[in-house]
């Protein structure tokens, strides 16, 4: 009888063991199926909320451009005599044309007005904007032409005249295509293009807008026309690919169009000082006389032509006018010509700076100073300089080789020895 009771406590033990594993070996199965469906349903929530922004963004830009068709409708129905309107203004400062039509001068700028036309053309077959007996494309392009012109030859991509003549050629290309130099200042630019689309977005013959240089300058402009409905109108140039979070999230149609701009920005096209490259009547490109950096001073020996520039002879001195002395000599409107009064000027009537300031001794010297802290171009671009020691910019850094500017790769003396090292200076304590 005591072996028979064993036995069965013997099989009772064995038998609560063996459930025992297997719970355990359950549970365990179980907790690696949870944590497995766990992580299915991060990623499901990850991927819900991913299509759900893009959805949502979509359906603004549907709406937008639903409420802009709408608006479209209603009013050009109410004023059939009006032709309708597909314009375009570029920031030319921030987009420009690929350096190979520029380089190709007038017909570059005539192929680029007419690849263009025909790609908005296109793009408007595809947004279903069909069956206008009527319709008037003009394309307005707004830049700071001195400084593109510099920035253009600095990085080595087209000269002066090539610039000149693509302008010509794509202006010529139609009469309702339109070039206007908005003079130097970045926030002139962008001024008359906030203003251009403001005002032209609002005409109810206005079917689309494209607009080339988008920036987070613009993003305020962008969100007034949203709240008033007009955003759908818009449709982005070319928008740029490093463009920020801002302007991406834009709900708005764009077009690129590949070969036809530039991809990359010039570094620094604002702020440059152009220097004796843009127009002076240059000497000889085959003189060895290499300068000597050292500052140039109106009185000093053997100047030649750096002196004061006398009267034409059909002209009086008082006929000159005088400097206002409550201001600097950069402030004075407008200011005096430095290659005028200190080197050669052959610009004449279009020189944008003054000719007729009747300087004394010291205003000049200071106009001579002042112009030293600009660097030559010639040397900046590793050419030499023909005027040797009778230019009047720069041909050494001011703060020579302990340039803090220098340090950080943006100083605008950057041609080779401009940064001399004195005499006795130790060239590893820099």
């Amino acid at each position: 009888m005591a072996v028979t009771t064993k036995q069965l406590w013997d099989s009772a033990i064995s038998h609560l063991h063996d459930l025992s594993n297997a719970t355990l070996y359950q549970n365990t199965e179980l907790q690696t199926r949870v944590a497995e469906l766990e992580a299915e349903l991060t990623a499901v929530k990850k991927a819900y909320t991913t299509a759900t922004d893009i959805a949502a963004l979509e359906q603004k830009a549907h709406n937008a451009q639903l409420s802009s068709l709408n608006r479209q409708i209603s009013t050009i129905s109410c004023s059939q005599a009006l032709d309708p309107l597909v314009l375009c203004v570029i920031d030319g400062d921030r987009l420009l044309f690929h350096r190979s039509l520029i380089e190709q001068g007038y017909q570059g700028g005539r192929q680029a007005a007419q690849d263009f036309t025909k790609a908005v053309a296109q793009e408007l077959v595809e947004q279903g904007f069909v069956g206008f007996e009527r319709l008037s494309f003009w394309i307005t392009i707004y830049l700071n032409k001195r400084a593109v012109v510099t920035a253009l030859r600095e990085e080595g991509m087209a000269s002066p005249d090539q610039l000149e003549a693509f302008l010509v050629g794509f202006g010529q290309a139609s009469p309702r295509f339109v070039i206007m130099d908005s003079g130097p200042g970045r926030e002139n630019v962008e001024a008359k293009v906030k203003e251009y689309v403001k005002t032209y977005i609002r005409l109810p013959q206005t079917l689309r807008l494209f607009f080339g240089g988008i920036s987070d300058a613009y993003l305020p402009m962008y969100n007034s026309l949203e709240k008033e409905d007009f955003a759908g109108k818009l449709v982005l140039l070319q928008p740029p690919s490093d463009a920020s979070s801002s302007v991406r999230q834009m709900a708005v149609k764009s077009l690129q169009l590949d070969g036809l701009f530039m991809e990359e920005r010039l570094n620094q096209l604002h702020g440059r000082r152009p220097g004796p490259l843009l127009g002076i009547s240059e000497p000889a490109m085959n003189s060895n006389v290499v300068t000597n950096g050292g500052l140039i001073s109106p009185q000093s020996e053997g100047q030649g032509s750096m002196g004061p520039t006398p009267p034409p002879a059909n002209r009086s001195p008082d006929n000159f006018k005088h400097i206002d002395p409550s201001k600097p000599l950069h402030k004075q409107s407008p200011p005096p010509c430095n290659e005028y009064y200190l080197m050669e000027c052959s610009k004449g009537r279009n020189c944008k700076y003054s000719h007729e300031w009747l300087l004394t001794p010291d205003q000049l010297d200071l106009l001579a100073r002042n112009a030293k802290k600009a660097p030559c171009n010639y040397l900046k671009n590793g050419l030499m300089c023909p005027w040797s020691d009778k230019c009047c910019w720069g041909h050494v850094c001011p703060s020579g080789a302990r340039c803090f500017h220098l340090s950080k790769g943006k100083c605008w003396f950057k041609g080779d020895g401009m940064h001399p090292v004195a005499p006795g200076q130790n060239v590893e304590a820099i």
